[in-house]
């Protein structure tokens, strides 16, 4: 056997595996690291900032527009701009070179041929009137599935189709917030001020009961005091996309998994499960907004409970591998197992007091595939397919080398400028993304059309 034929595993040197291993860690080398981390990250994200130091969505392309926006021919696209001097014309890198256009230019363009253009093509998205924005939950609490990724892009997908979107990041890692620019300083700018407030609320109603009573009240803090004066619109942030906003994340948000059971504790009338749902529509949010997207933590805690209740459309990411299906299995498992809980917890007191029971309802769950190799995992994908039916969405989101390409340069793939690749590798990149929104965009417009149905049966 040659030299270059052994195992890596054998013939290992100790005294050489001494020389290579360094000093023993200590708990201030923690802190190194993560200093390391945080310069690295600031350095990668800085990349993607202009000169003034913000972020800056680039620019789109006559070609992009009439191809993946507004479904015109270019020559009509260009017609139309000559005939309407005060739409926005867009600009040229080069003398009669392409023009190109802000995401903002693109939406006024598309009110324009909503307005104007043919009525046989849909130019803006449908959306019923009177109906409150649709939340939708993306879970999973195993990581690594493309559950961030799979946010990101429904999120920059529905914006560029002209929707109104809100992202809320439960996730105290912070990625979300980090594809979207955002730059959160503590808990008080998440969403932890709002379930506080939600709980203070509870609180200061059972306090007044007890007062009734002749009882002394319970603690009412700082923090709780502090959180009654915010509203969902004091944590909105701008984002770089001028139709995406953001409630960001960051680490401290996680400190909300050890404050939520000492005031569940407190105050078990509280329903916990509730607060995210009762605030936003509280503060007008689900009116501000056609969708509310929620990056959920990849664990099955108080926050991503409270996501998972506020949802109306919740999607489960994972891979086509045996490990990947057997850990999505056990997570609807514990899904049941937390919420049928939860019912059966609030409905004992509901029965015995005449009340209506509680009963948590989505309009639609769906499993996505992520991440998937036709060539490698066909067989292993039908077979997870007939297991799951209908629960399994037929679109399977396709492994793309663009998804490295873009994270490398701090981008989602939507953000990713074609002309650093080439327009057949760009279109083939995001196909998969489209195909993925195309299914996404299916179930809420079934949802929204029932609803629509059912509305109008209930008028007549």
């Amino acid at each position: 056997m040659s030299r270059d034929d052994i195992p890596p595993y054998l013939n290992i040197s100790p005294d050489r595996a001494a020389e290579l291993l360094g000093p023993p860690a200590d708990t201030p080398g923690f802190a190194a690291v993560a200093e390391a981390c945080r310069r690295g990250r600031q350095d990668l994200a800085s990349r993607g900032l202009d000169e003034t130091g913000a972020r800056r969505l680039r620019l789109f392309s006559t070609w992009e527009i009439t191809r993946y926006l507004i479904p015109v021919a270019p020559a009509h696209f260009r017609r139309v701009l000559r005939q309407n001097p005060d739409l926005p014309q867009g600009q040229s890198e080069s003398e009669g070179g392409a023009k190109w256009f802000t995401l903002d230019e693109v939406l006024r363009l598309r009110a324009h041929f909503g307005a104007e253009g043919s009525k046989a093509k849909n130019y803006l998205p449908y959306r019923p009137k009177d109906l409150p924005a649709k939340i939708v939950a993306v879970a999973n609490f195993k990581g690594g599935v493309g559950k961030t990724s799979t946010c990101a892009h429904l999120a920059m997908s529905a914006a560029l189709d002209g929707y109104r979107v809100l992202v809320i990041d439960l996730d105290s890692q912070g990625s979300m917030t980090s594809i979207f620019g955002g730059q959160i300083e503590d808990e008080w700018q998440t969403v932890f001020p709002l379930l506080a407030r939600h709980y203070a609320t509870t609180l200061r109603a059972d306090n007044q009961r007890r007062l009734d009573r002749g009882e002394p009240p319970l603690p009412f803090d700082d923090t709780l005091t502090e959180a009654l004066k915010l509203k969902a619109p004091d944590l909105i942030r701008k984002t770089h996309w001028p139709n995406i906003d953001l409630i960001g994340a960051q680490l401290n948000l996680y400190w909300s998994e050890f404050q939520i059971p000492v005031w569940r504790m407190q105050s078990r009338g509280w329903r916990l499960w509730d607060a995210l749902t009762d605030v936003l529509a509280e503060d007008g949010v689900l009116d501000a907004y056609d969708l509310v997207f929620l990056d959920t933590p990849p664990a099955l805690g108080y926050l991503t409970i409270n996501g998972l209740a506020a949802a109306d459309i919740l999607l489960v990411p994972f891979g086509a591998s045996f490990l990947e299906f057997d850990s999505t299995g056990r997570f609807f498992d514990m899904l049941h197992a937390t919420f049928a809980s939860i019912e059966e917890g609030e409905n004992v007191a509901a029965r015995a007091l005449g009340r209506e029971e509680l009963h948590f309802e989505w309009d639609a769950v769906r499993a996505v595939m992520t991440r998937y190799d036709a060539g490698q995992q066909a067989e292993m994908a039908g077979l997870i397919q007939a297991y799951m039916g209908q629960v399994l969405s037929p679109h399977r989101q396709d492994f793309t080398a663009l998804i490295g390409q873009a994270g490398e340069q701090v981008n989602g793939i939507y953000e990713a400028d074609y002309r650093d690749f080439n327009r057949e590798t760009y279109a083939r990149g995001r196909a998969t993304f489209d195909a993925t929104y195309a299914a996404f965009k299916t179930l809420l417009y079934g949802i929204w059309r029932r609803e629509e149905t059912a509305r109008a049966a209930a008028a007549e």
